[in-house]
């Protein structure tokens, strides 16, 4: 047995034995090579690379392959591969964990024993029966044996040397395919700002909303296990700008316009909204270890009345839409004192229109009530959502006290119910880093089609304008008509209604362009976003899924 945590300083060395091509990341090539040499069966290798690849990414870095190996030292001695094991073993033993063994190497020192015995694979295909030409079989295993015309040609669509993961390829598909297609159309005018790397780089979004002094910066702080710069708590309202938190070792604040024209971050789209909006804007980091896999969003409160609407300089609703669109949770704060949902709460939740797969309602400061008023709390909380959410599904509701304080139980006896609500939240958050690259996937196709269905919209009105004048004139015509003019796309292209733009902000935007000067929607164009859709996204996904 090791001294704690030797084992990792061990993994780092053999780290670049396994990264063939010194880029930093283990793809499934390399994995497949390596991996083979613990003598593990492929089933329980196929469990190994699950557990070390938690985002989903299609490659390890060196706290993956860090937590591959520990998997595999585990697997080695009768412990089935699984996140739940690594973490229970890591605990049980205080860090002392085994070595895993790996044929041809120095269990000691890292070094190879025999370099010719280390560039083959002795990959099991089944115990004690090795595979002559491991790279071979790796390859294989990949998708690189032999191969048709067609699927060798599917695969060079996507099959760049700069792409070691999923979202590199997504960048690779944007930057060469659909960007083109967004510039020549204006399409970020309609949908949203064209996409940055840092759109695709970011790490995962939790986005709170609700009305003032529900407990959205207290939750916050509750996450973190501490305050973070520039939070401000009160019963009044306190939060008075949008603050992303982010990780950072020094605790400081960055103002908007600053975080806004980074190219790094991803919020240079913010800039459309203007300094009205900008000066309301801030990040914050700190030191919370949370914030190592996530970034937070506080909000501030929604306000009633004309204050919400006129007095903020800004959009509420328009902002509020543009963060739940890069997010991969958003949470609803209500407390029993504020069930009400104003006019102007109801046109916050209905810029979430599209983004209901998010959405968590969280009822906190619960045990501030009795049972009996809790049940009447929650049954009215659930009559005010109907009336807003117009899905026939019910929303996930946590109901509990979420802050820094203890559960009160002189009011409400429901401890144990709460404590459960709180550990079922707490554990929907800690899986956001698994799910965050399936979303920016979802994400990416869903912008995909609607640039498809934005493209066939305006080929259609482009093409029943006039060749020399009155183009003026036809535009305003069809725009009158927009409702109609969507209903004929709909059925001429078999476009689903539920892909189509709301009508009257279309014909807004469109209004003050020059439809006519728009170029020709051409079959080849349609053709290239089909083909990313139904042929690149999926090889990417295939080629970066689990190499076992």
């Amino acid at each position: 047995m090791a001294s704690p945590f030797a084992d990792e300083k061990l993994y780092r060395q053999w780290f670049p034995l396994c990264d063939t091509d010194n880029d930093g990341r283990i793809t499934g090539n390399d994995a497949v090579v390596f991996f083979s040499k613990s003598s593990l069966n492929q089933q329980a290798l196929a469990k190994v690379w699950g557990c070390a690849d938690l985002n989903r990414q299609g490659y390890l870095d060196k706290d993956g392959f860090i937590r591959a190996m520990r998997v595999i030292a585990l697997a080695q001695i009768g412990v089935s591969p699984s996140v739940a094991n690594l973490q229970t073993e890591l605990e049980r033993r205080q860090g002392e964990m085994p070595l895993a063994k790996m044929e041809g190497l120095d269990e000691t020192s890292g070094r190879k024993e025999d370099d010719d015995d280390f560039t083959s694979n002795p990959f099991m295909a089944s115990p004690g029966e090795k595979i002559k030409d491991g790279r071979n079989k790796a390859s294989n295993m990949l998708g690189g044996g032999a191969q048709t015309k067609k699927e060798k040609k599917r695969q060079a669509k996507v099959d760049a040397k700069t792409v070691t993961g999923i979202v590199d390829g997504l960048k690779l598909l944007y930057k060469t395919k659909i960007k083109p297609l967004e510039e020549a159309y204006k399409f970020g005018s309609f949908y949203g700002p064209l996409l940055t790397d840092g759109d695709f780089d970011g790490k995962p979004n939790v986005l709170l909303l609700g009305q003032y002094s529900t407990g959205k910066t207290t939750f916050i702080q509750h996450l973190l296990k501490r305050p973070y710069p520039g939070a401000h708590i009160g019963p009044e309202p306190t939060t008075d700008r949008f603050v992303v938190l982010t990780h950072g070792l020094d605790d400081r604040t960055t103002p908007g316009n600053t975080m806004a024209v980074n190219s790094a971050l991803p919020y240079t789209g913010l800039q459309s909204f203007g300094t009205g909006f900008l000066s309301k804007f801030e990040g914050s980091q700190c030191d919370a270890e949370l914030l190592n896999s996530v970034s937070l969003i506080d909000t501030p409160g929604v306000l009633s009345g004309e204050k919400q609407r006129i007095d903020r300089g800004y959009s509420f609703p328009q902002i509020c839409n543009w963060f739940a669109a890069r997010s991969d949770i958003i949470l609803l704060l209500f407390d029993p004192y504020k069930l009400d949902i104003s006019d102007e709460f109801k046109s916050v939740i209905n810029a979430l229109r599209g983004h209901d797969d998010k959405v968590r309602v969280v009822l906190n400061k619960a045990d501030q009530v009795s049972e009996q008023q809790l049940l009447r709390v929650y049954g009215a909380l659930m009559w005010s959502l109907g009336k807003v959410f117009m899905t026939p599904e019910v929303c996930k509701v946590y109901v509990g006290s979420f802050n820094t304080e203890p559960i009160k139980t002189d009011v409400n006896k429901m401890h144990d119910i709460f404590q459960m609500e709180h550990e079922a939240l707490m554990a929907d958050l800690m899986n956001i880093p698994a799910k965050s690259c399936d979303r920016k996937v979802n994400e990416f196709v869903k912008r995909t089609r609607a640039l498809r269905t934005h493209m066939m919209i305006i080929g259609d009105l482009w093409k029943q304008m006039p060749t020399a004048f009155g183009h003026e004139k036809k535009q305003k015509k069809l725009l009158a008509n927009i409702h109609d003019e969507f209903r004929k796309t709909t059925m001429e292209n078999n476009l689903p209604p539920g892909d189509l733009p709301n009508p009257e902000r279309f014909a807004a935007i469109l209004e003050p362009m020059q439809l006519h000067k728009f170029p020709r929607v051409d079959k080849k164009a349609l053709s290239s976003i089909e083909e990313v859709l139904t042929q690149d996204i999926p090889s990417l996904m295939q080629r970066f899924g689990n190499p076992f």
